[in-house]
């Protein structure tokens, strides 16, 4: 299972929020590009990297600071946050990003997210659906639309979807524990689906559960930042 640190960047500064509420922000010190750079150190190989502002603001905001990481680590980086037409798209890529997550466009423009699987490839997009009981959600988490996850995947899957990143919102930021049973289930249900975990990462023994699950990837993000795994953990568990 591959660990994905996550850094959340509001006006280029590492922040986590609980429940992708931005009255509920904690900002840290570490500067991004010193995070990114620990990560490398303890041995990880990949980084989740959230641009807030751009979430907010729906357009691509802290491309200096994805073109700063790529150029001075060898992470690979995938990138989300503001990604609403084709040349946010481009931006994304141009400035290094390995990956680009497609969240609130996906669901508001399908036809549009679906042109982009065909064109640059399922191997370059991942939908970052995030959802409250099965619900998604969308527009930074402030609305929460009555359309299913399942079957928004049925239809994204026949468009070649390969790489999902699953939020639970209830769980974002709350430290208490991963909702196995909504990534059992969505491994059941699509086992062509890379499927990654978010939300809810504590302790170790939250991965070492998503990876008995044959989780592809998982998330962890205000854990270490709350210091509650350490880095270097991650790094040695990322080698096994």
């Amino acid at each position: 299972m591959i660990i994905f640190p996550a850094i959340d960047l509001i006006g280029g500064k590492c922040v986590r929020l609980t429940e992708g509420d931005f009255n509920r922000m904690q900002e840290y010190s570490a500067e991004p590009i010193e995070m990114a750079r620990q990560f490398e150190a303890a041995g990880l190989t990949h980084l989740h990297l959230v641009d807030l502002d751009g979430a907010r603001n729906k357009k691509v905001t802290q491309h200096q600071v994805l073109e700063q990481i790529c150029a001075h680590t060898h992470l690979i980086v995938d990138f989300g946050g503001g990604i609403k037409t084709k040349e946010d798209l481009k931006r994304v890529f141009d400035s290094g990003a390995n990956q680009a997550n497609i969240g609130s466009l996906a669901i508001t423009e399908p036809g549009m997210f679906e042109s982009w699987l065909e064109e640059y490839g399922a191997a370059k997009l991942i939908w970052a659906a995030d959802v409250r009981d099965m619900k998604l959600a969308a527009h930074a988490w402030k609305d929460t639309s009555a359309l299913h996850l399942f079957d928004m995947l049925d239809r994204f899957m026949e468009h070649g979807l390969l790489y999902l990143t699953c939020t639970d919102i209830s769980k974002d930021g709350q430290l208490t524990g991963v909702n196995q049973e909504l990534y059992q289930i969505l491994i059941e249900k699509y086992p062509g689906l890379k499927i990654t975990a978010s939300g809810g990462v504590h302790n170790l023994e939250d991965l070492y559960r998503l990876e008995t699950i044959d989780c592809y990837g998982a998330i962890v993000g205000k854990a270490i930042y709350e210091n509650k795994i350490k880095i270097e953990s991650l790094g040695l568990l990322s080698r096994v």
